[in-house]
């Protein structure tokens, strides 16, 4: 009997690691890049076309799992549990998904705090334009439509190749990016796209030359382009209000093992070929996007009166009151102090009453003091932090300010001695009058 009781345990340990199958490998907030990626790819040789961008994903920890995009079997959530992390589609032909998985499915999957990894190509399908569209990026709707350059483009020792740009104009941002700067320009080959001016969080990474425009390669021009110069983004990146952060580019050729190890030489450039900057790219941007870089997280906001060290439950109009918060940056493998001095604090009651920038102490601790205002009500502490690369944060602590008790003001007011001065003198002369007035004859 023992030993089938010890049995039936057993199963029910294997069904329920069946029915969770990717729990330990979910987000999670104290060690932001232990994830699972799903993989979503138009055909399965992409993953040895493609290997070089996935084993450098493989190499810094990520499990990832590879899937037809139209796979009967695809599902990114299970039993109100998101089963990855990161999706990655690389199928811009794809008319549907496989499984549950759709539009909807793939906009939630972003709102609940995932991140995304979007190519297209030149053939992109309407149902990866729609997705690119919900994101605030709006790729060329001409028919074919690639971005060409006469100006920008890389040639080989024999030809030229207009439809492959070389690309250079990087956002300045060494948290997307990486401190190390990329020397020899991107290659790109696919479709240019825009960003929808009403959404304020989608960024150009990668931008095409002032000499570039976007148009059906084959035919000649009877138009002109609907996209052109340094309008056209190539590369696109979106950190949402939630810090899910997603990655748009308009050509799947860029993650490829071929462009990644290309020679790179620009038209009218002399210099000796050098290897291109694909590798570097695309691997130092899916740092970022993976929360390698740039993810931050505040803890331990303390607030006291100066000179004492326990949080009190309410400060009196006019004290001196300190306050600090601790603020760390995932390094990709721990948490280390994140250096600014840009952080603020707001004392405010409808509108901010105090406006403090944080000292740092170099090692995550801000702190500044400042005097309570001369009003009471209930003022909350706020930290609104949102700077270009790095996840946002919002913090809020409440507390009540009084006036003075009655038997807490001063007893005697310097600035009312006059007043004090005149009633005296005033009972003094009163005395003195009538006792001349009683008593002279």
């Amino acid at each position: 009997m023992a030993g089938s009781k010890s049995s039936d345990i057993f199963l029910l340990i294997l069904n329920l690691l069946s029915i969770f199958p990717f729990q330990s490998f979910s987000f999670s907030p104290d060690r932001p890049t232990d994830r699972r990626i799903l993989v979503l790819l138009d055909d399965l040789s992409l993953k040895s076309s493609h290997s070089l961008f996935f084993s450098s994903l493989q190499s810094r920890g990520y499990d990832v799992d590879f899937k037809l995009a139209d796979d009967p079997t695809i599902a990114v959530k299970r039993y109100g549990q998101y089963l990855y992390d990161g999706l990655v589609i690389f199928s811009p032909s794809i008319d549907g998904f496989g499984g549950s998985l759709d539009v909807e499915g793939v906009l939630d999957f972003v709102d609940s705090g995932h991140d995304l990894i979007l190519a297209a190509d030149s053939n992109a399908s309407d149902l990866i334009r729609n997705i690119a569209a919900e994101c605030g990026v709006d790729f060329d709707e001409g028919p074919i439509s690639m971005v060409i350059d006469h100006s920008s483009y890389a040639v080989s020792e024999t030809e030229g190749d207009h439809t492959l740009i070389a690309a250079d104009d990087f956002i300045q941002s060494d948290v997307i990016l990486g401190t190390k700067k990329i020397e020899a320009p991107v290659l790109f080959k696919g479709i240019g796209h825009s960003l929808n001016p009403e959404n304020g969080l989608v960024l150009k990474v990668l931008s095409a030359s002032a000499s570039a425009y976007s148009a059906n390669p084959s035919t000649k021009l009877s138009s002109p382009p609907s996209l052109i110069g340094t309008a056209i983004s190539l590369v696109s990146v979106v950190q949402a209000r939630n810090n899910a952060r997603i990655l748009i580019s308009g050509s799947l050729n860029l993650f490829s093992n071929r462009l990644f190890r290309s020679g790179v030489q620009k038209a009218g450039n002399l210099n000796k070929y050098v290897k291109s900057g694909n590798e570097q790219f695309v691997i130092e941007l899916s740092k970022w996007i993976f929360h390698e870089r740039g993810h931050l997280k505040s803890v331990n906001i303390k607030h006291n009166k100066v000179g004492e060290t326990e949080e009190p439950q309410t400060y009196r109009i006019n004290d001196n009151l300190e306050f600090s918060v601790e603020i760390f940056e995932w390094s990709g493998t721990s948490w280390v102090p994140h250096v600014a001095n840009d952080v603020q604090v707001q004392f405010y009651m409808m509108s901010p009453y105090v406006l403090k920038t944080l000292s740092t102490d170099q090692k995550g601790k801000y702190h500044t003091s400042f005097k309570v205002p001369d009003v009471y009500g209930v003022f909350p502490f706020k930290i609104e932090y949102q700077r270009l690369g790095y996840t946002s944060f919002s913090l809020s602590k409440q507390i009540p300010v009084r006036a003075f008790r009655h038997n807490e003001y001063e007893r005697f007011i310097v600035t009312a001695f006059p007043y004090y001065g005149a009633s005296f003198s005033m009972m003094a002369g009163f005395f003195i009058f009538s006792f001349i007035y009683f008593y002279h004859k």
